[in-house]
């Protein structure tokens, strides 16, 4: 029998024709006709792959054996900085493009909704209506954000409780990526540094303060998936141990980091690129906290590659013929490790969406 696979990070750009005039005319986020580029003001990146777009993801889907996908909402699509009114419109945009993508193609895509938590208020009406209007489970959202008076904060900062009460009784699926490196540290741009580098640092801070402020007790019923790995937080164990006993006078009222590690709903996705990283995210998370997460279209995600001999689903097939995971645990991170993730403890969820994606296959 063929055993399905999920994709739990993925992502999707609107043709250009889908993007409204106010998007480009604000300059805040828009596709060239040609689809080369993305854009904003001042910033453009070039489309690396045809299967940025809808048909062919598809294709791409097809060719690669890949029966679903989790799509996240596009990292450009923050709204930091941007004016509440500026902002709203924006995000809504987003959410009413993955929910259509979600609505006609339900047996490939499981997508994502984003919040701005500058504006708490807001930010909860959206969550509302995202999950009572639209039908959407997955919550995206920044490891950081630029608040009203243009300061950077974590997300798990104590102002954006309510976020995570709403989040809690919706029994929501989160997922935390970074974003925006370039925009917080005063460092040049240069040689993709915030990418490669500070992208990691990102996640292991946001990962920081979801522990020490013990979310995962706090808040039962949502699971947050770590993107890229929360690589930098696997590394980091060791010195937030000694700072945590080393230092008590710097933190009062929190929680020991060790209490974090494996617990079953702090998620990380595969996406680490190398075998030696990923044994050490299942030695110190175990594999049930583990979830596919491939990042395609990205050129930092597993696409096909000749260069680097890259196939999506690669680092996983590494970690199998090299003893790291067996295969039952191979197929759990390709598919069961996803849908607890999503779904949680909702038993008929998951298994009215494995019998839409096997009507897909047959």
């Amino acid at each position: 029998m063929k055993k399905i696979r999920i994709n739990g990070h993925s992502h999707l750009l609107p043709y250009p024709e889908q993007i409204p005039a106010f998007m480009r005319e604000k300059e805040i986020f828009w596709v060239d006709k040609e689809r080369r580029f993305m854009l904003q003001k001042g910033w453009k990146r070039p489309v690396t792959d045809s299967s940025f777009f809808l048909n062919e993801k598809l294709e791409w889907m097809e060719r690669n054996n890949i029966d679903h996908a989790v799509v996240l909402n596009l990292s450009q699509l923050y709204g930091n900085a941007l004016t509440y009114d500026i902002m709203k419109d924006a995000l809504r945009f987003q959410n009413d493009f993955n929910a259509q993508i979600q609505a006609e193609h339900s047996k490939k895509f499981t997508c994502g909704f984003v919040v701005q938590p500058a504006f708490v208020r807001g930010a909860l009406w959206e969550i509302e209506r995202c999950v009572e209007e639209l039908g959407l489970k997955v919550l995206c959202l920044p490891t950081h954000y630029m608040d009203t008076t243009g300061t950077w904060k974590v997300i798990f900062d104590e102002v954006n409780d309510p976020i995570f009460e709403l989040a809690d009784k919706y029994k929501l699926a989160i997922e935390i990526h970074p974003y925006d490196g370039n925009k917080m540290i005063k460092l040049e741009d240069k040689n993709w540094r915030f990418h490669l580098i500070w992208m990691l640092a990102q996640c292991g801070d946001a990962y920081h303060f979801y522990t020490i402020n013990g979310y995962q007790e706090r808040y039962p019923n949502i699971r947050t998936c770590f993107a890229h790995g929360g690589q930098l937080a696997q590394m980091s164990l060791g010195r937030r141990i000694q700072g945590f006993d080393g230092r008590p006078d710097l933190f009062d009222e929190k929680v020991h980091p060790r209490k974090a590690v494996g617990h079953k709903n702090i998620y990380f996705d595969t996406l680490v690129h190398d075998t030696d990283a990923f044994k050490l995210m299942v030695e110190r998370q175990g594999s049930d906290q583990i979830l596919m997460g491939l990042d395609d279209p990205y050129p930092l995600g597993e696409m096909e590659s000749d260069k680097q001999s890259s196939y999506p689903g690669k680092l996983l097939d590494l970690t199998l013929e090299r003893g790291i995971i067996n295969q039952t645990q191979y197929d759990q991170i390709w598919n069961e490790n996803v849908l607890n993730w999503v779904h949680g403890e909702d038993v008929e969820s998951k298994e009215a969406l494995i019998s839409k994606i096997k009507s897909s296959a047959d």
